[in-house]
């Protein structure tokens, strides 16, 4: 039986940790680390969940993952069947702010740069026009050695800091809001929802998973996300839906939400509204004009 580890150790053999790595699939559990980490999507699609936040990860997206904070890369089904060739390719920096780097971040003239790093524990997503800039930024920190990649990261801290429109990506701080126990528990909440969302989820099975009674898990599931187990689960199915609607991989709007595991194409519609604040086809045709 595999161990899996809620909180992952991260090397210490650098303050500023760089690697660049093709694999079958990013990890597949939810996890955490000291750490705060960067990741340059270089390829790759599927879900990330990162605290309450969850929404579909596409080739070129970067993220700041916080201190601590809960995550999974979920890659889509396709990476996992028998005889998939896909793979996934990222560039990854890890530092931990409290530790060596503290005192330079402490300095006045990192001031401005020292707020935004204590900014990153609800984890952020860089906008779709900067992404060419940071990228280049995290390569070079990459690539650079010794000396010269504190001096590069610092670089790539000033332009992150600089980035007015940054995306906030949870709405829940991270310092150890799940132990190790509670950590393990939702890893296994979320694969089970995840795998199964487009049948229907019974919610005492769901409850089961969690060793809680109904009852308890809707109260457990709400204080560690601030959200209903259902809006999580219309999330996951509505996620699943966009990207099969952006992709033209569908038959109609109605195969779309029965195959995401709706019961009817009322409710899809609704849900999909209030996720997303537009109609299918609107959204669609957004997602059109945005990559056209």
């Amino acid at each position: 039986m595999k161990v899996v580890q809620f909180t992952i150790p991260v090397s210490r053999d650098n303050t500023v940790v760089a690697q660049q790595e093709t694999l079958p699939h990013f990890y597949n559990y939810l996890h955490r680390h000291n750490e705060v980490q960067l990741t340059w999507i270089i390829d790759g699609n599927g879900t990330l969940i990162a605290g309450n936040y969850m929404q579909a990860f596409h080739s070129g997206d970067i993220y700041i993952i916080g201190s601590n904070q809960p995550h999974i890369f979920k890659n889509d089904a396709s990476y996992f069947e028998k005889k998939s060739k896909k793979t996934i390719t990222a560039l990854t920096i890890f530092f931990n702010p409290v530790g060596p780097l503290k005192n330079l971040l402490l300095l006045p003239e990192m001031d401005t740069v020292n707020k935004f790093v204590m900014a990153m524990h609800t984890g952020m997503q860089v906008p779709v026009d900067k992404q060419n800039m940071v990228a280049a930024a995290m390569q070079k920190v990459y690539d650079s050695k010794q000396s010269n990649r504190i001096s590069s990261f610092i670089d790539l801290l000033h332009q992150l800091a600089e980035i007015t429109d940054i995306e906030i990506l949870s709405t829940i701080r991270t310092d150890h809001h799940f132990t190790e126990q509670e950590g393990l528990r939702m890893n296994d909440v979320y694969q089970y929802t995840m795998d199964n969302y487009a049948a229907e989820i019974n919610l005492k099975k769901v409850a089961s998973i969690a060793h809680l009674t109904p009852q308890a898990f809707c109260r457990y599931f709400k204080k560690h996300t601030r959200k209903t187990y259902i809006t999580f689960l219309n999330e996951i199915r509505i996620n699943a839906a966009s990207k099969k609607l952006i992709s033209g991989n569908y038959d109609s709007i109605a195969t779309l939400a029965y195959d995401a595991g709706f019961s009817s194409i009322v409710s899809f519609n609704r849900v999909f509204k209030k996720n997303t604040g537009m109609s299918p086809r609107q959204y669609q045709k957004e997602y059109a004009q945005k990559t056209g």
